[in-house]
């Protein structure tokens, strides 16, 4: 495993100090890092997905990093560049930033629900939408509080078939997610809003990783 920047490491020992109940989600915290990380540098991208408040989750780890969580995210100077004498060439080249490639499945109704009514296969719309967006070098992190949900389940074997590293986020018993994904983070917590608190401090730490290994630079 690739050594962690000192802004990295600060990051992640800063996890472990406000909730040492963590502390055994690092094995797995840490590959997943590296894992995005290896994607990125590829040109690959990070898909999401999850159920009610886990798919809230995939769109606020989207949301994290396709702009500027916690750092200055300076756009390439060849990009400001061409941007210049276009139209409104100016004010993007001034104001964009630049994003880390992050997909949440399930935020296209008309996708969803055209999946949902042509096919006969319940559960299936992550996986269809993994199987037209993922490609091998990409990451899948689905979460889950049981680690049981079937689609979020469909979605993992779909991306395995097509090459893609798979993680699972569940509670602490992991479920099937996490017998099926290459690596499993199991929160602690008894109950939904315990694990998913957990989960909102995990991937919380593993975006801002993500970002200061591409732009230390504090905003």
């Amino acid at each position: 495993m690739p050594e962690l920047s000192p802004v990295e490491q600060a990051l992640f020992d800063d996890l472990l100090l406000r909730r040492p109940d963590l502390e055994g989600c690092a094995p797995s915290l840490l590959p997943l890092h590296t894992a995005i990380v290896t994607s990125y540098d590829g040109g690959g991208k990070l898909l999401i997905c999850g159920n009610g408040g886990s798919c809230a989750d995939a769109l606020h780890i989207a949301g994290e990093l396709c702009k500027c969580f916690e750092r200055k995210r300076p756009l390439d100077d060849a990009i400001k560049q061409k941007l210049r004498g276009l139209p409104l060439g100016d004010e993007l080249a001034e104001h964009l930033e630049a994003g880390l490639p992050a997909i949440p499945l399930g935020a296209n109704p008309a996708l969803k629900s055209a999946i949902e009514n042509d096919s006969p296969v319940r559960d299936i719309a992550y996986a269809q939408e993994v199987c037209a967006l993922g490609k091998t070098g990409d990451v899948l992190l689905a979460i889950s509080t049981s680690g049981n949900a079937a689609n979020c389940l469909m979605a993992l074997s779909a991306a395995k078939a097509l090459g893609l590293t798979t993680a699972s986020l569940t509670g602490p018993h992991g479920g099937r997610m996490a017998l099926g994904a290459d690596l499993a983070i199991r929160a602690p917590g008894d109950s939904t809003k315990t694990v998913q608190e957990a989960h909102l401090a995990l991937y919380h730490t593993l975006c801002a990783m993500v970002e200061a290994h591409y732009f230390p630079e504090p905003r």
